[in-house]
């Protein structure tokens, strides 16, 4: 009997840059699907691995709700993504008419500030294709933007990251920004190098397969 014909893949390279002042971006959340896969929706409440990433960076539980439903593919970032700095990851799948890409990360110097993309087409992309696109700011709603030392993760306090209880409105929203102690709030740990506009990165998807 004649050999079946090997598998038709689609390949990227997708590029993430950090283009803020003195965010860093936590390990990024790379997941390929066929758009039923939902990892957050606006007015809605954050489920629990998005919840995790936002308060304390780590991407291991979206990523694993995203494997436990069958998506195509997923990836998690090696590292910390610095200002002014960025990372590159690959994926590759079997051919899908339908594939789209969801991208997450957090803004380590918050409470619960995460960015991200949904449902990016990759299906249209011909090989040798680009699209590039900013990422706005997000507010998981999961805990309070206190900015306090004891609760921001990052390496302007090291505080807490995770944590189960939610004392905030408990839906997903635009970000409104930090305030900082440079405006006057003398119980946060953040000053005005921390502040950050909105899209915060920007991510290049380039087809090589």
């Amino acid at each position: 009997a004649p050999e079946p014909p090997a598998p038709v893949m689609m390949s990227f390279d997708v590029s993430v840059s950090n283009i803020t002042n003195a965010q860093p971006l936590s390990p990024v959340a790379l997941i390929a699907h066929d758009g039923s896969f939902q990892a957050w929706a606006i007015g809605e409440a954050a489920g629990a691995g998005l919840e995790v990433l936002a308060e304390s960076g780590s991407p291991a539980d979206l990523i694993a709700e995203a494997d436990a439903a069958s998506v195509y593919m997923t990836a998690a970032g090696a590292d910390v993504i610095m200002p002014g700095a960025g990372e590159m990851l690959a994926l590759s799948f079997e051919e899908q008419t339908d594939a789209v890409l969801s991208v997450a990360t957090m803004l380590v110097n918050t409470n619960d500030a995460f960015i991200g993309a949904q449902n990016v087409d990759l299906s249209q992309l011909a090989v040798g294709d680009s699209v590039q696109l900013s990422l706005p700011v997000y507010d998981a709603g999961t805990e309070a933007n206190s900015e306090t030392a004891a609760s921001i993760p990052g390496p302007a306090a090291m505080g807490e990251g995770f944590n189960a209880d939610r004392d905030d409105v408990d839906y997903v929203s635009r970000h409104p920004g930090v305030v900082t102690s440079s405006d006057g709030y003398s119980a946060s740990a953040l000053t005005e190098a921390h502040r950050f506009d909105s899209p915060a990165a920007r991510i290049t998807i380039t087809r090589t397969e």
